[in-house]
């Protein structure tokens, strides 16, 4: 956001970047989903690399975010110019000091969105919300070729991805691939927990979170897809085999 606050990129660049630039890491991806979840680096290498190919398309199709529309030409002022120049001016000591407490502010904001979010879910279970929406979700899956006791976990990684992708790795199918192509939409998608959160951050500035959306939901399907190709193109990704 600190671009943007400071003029330094257009409104129409921040929301072209802000389209593919919020993603899982590799530790997670690879370590959590592939390694401790599936039990396989391979299914994590998959899953990343699809991960990326899907953020790169993103990226690339958003460089047509409100292309027609003319982007002003930012022009140093001297208030800016202080502003930056305070910046370089800063010690060592104050940079990384700045540094922590930023990101121990996110990190605590991450975390108590996830806490509030598995009571979220727990509380639908308990209620029932998610029994009901599974049978809702029942025709679709079948529509798609997808078991319909997997609904319900789908259901729980688009509210937050972390516990959906746990359940859905649980569920024993003859054909894993059909969880993996799941999680890969689920880490694309990020989930309405990372949208809020990203919102959280996004309604300080004049930044719609609109291109947000639709960017991380076209991701979520583009790695859905090419870790379908990826499966069945190369034997080394099959493991229904």
């Amino acid at each position: 956001m600190n671009f943007r606050n400071n003029h330094i990129c257009t409104k129409e660049e921040c929301e072209r970047l802000l389209s593919f630039t919020n993603n899982s890491g590799p530790l997670f991806i690879i370590g959590t989903c592939g390694i401790t979840l599936f039990g396989s680096s391979v299914i994590g290498f998959l899953l990343f690399f699809t991960h990326i190919l899907a953020c790169i398309t993103v990226g690339f199709l958003f460089r047509f975010w409100k292309r027609k529309k003319q982007e002003k030409i930012y022009y140093p002022t001297s208030e800016s110019e202080n502003k930056l120049q305070n910046i370089t001016i800063l010690n060592l000591g104050e940079i990384i000091g700045q540094s922590i407490q930023s990101a121990i502010s996110t990190v605590l904001m991450v975390g108590g969105f996830i806490v509030l979010f598995s009571v979220v879910i727990s509380i639908l279970k308990v209620s029932g919300i998610t029994n009901a929406v599974t049978l809702f979700l029942e025709p679709v899956c079948h529509f798609f070729g997808i078991p319909a006791k997997i609904s319900g976990a789908l259901f729980t990684g688009v509210l937050e991805v972390t516990n959906g992708i746990q359940l859905i790795s649980e569920i024993k199918l003859k054909q894993i691939s059909i969880n993996i192509i799941l999680t890969a939409f689920l880490l694309g998608f990020g989930g309405i927990s990372v949208l809020l959160q990203v919102l959280s951050i996004v309604s300080k500035s004049d930044l719609s979170i609109k291109p947000y959306l639709i960017g991380k939901i076209l991701q979520g399907f583009l790695a859905a897809f090419y870790t379908f190709l990826m499966i069945q193109i190369f034997p080394v990704f099959n493991f229904n085999l």
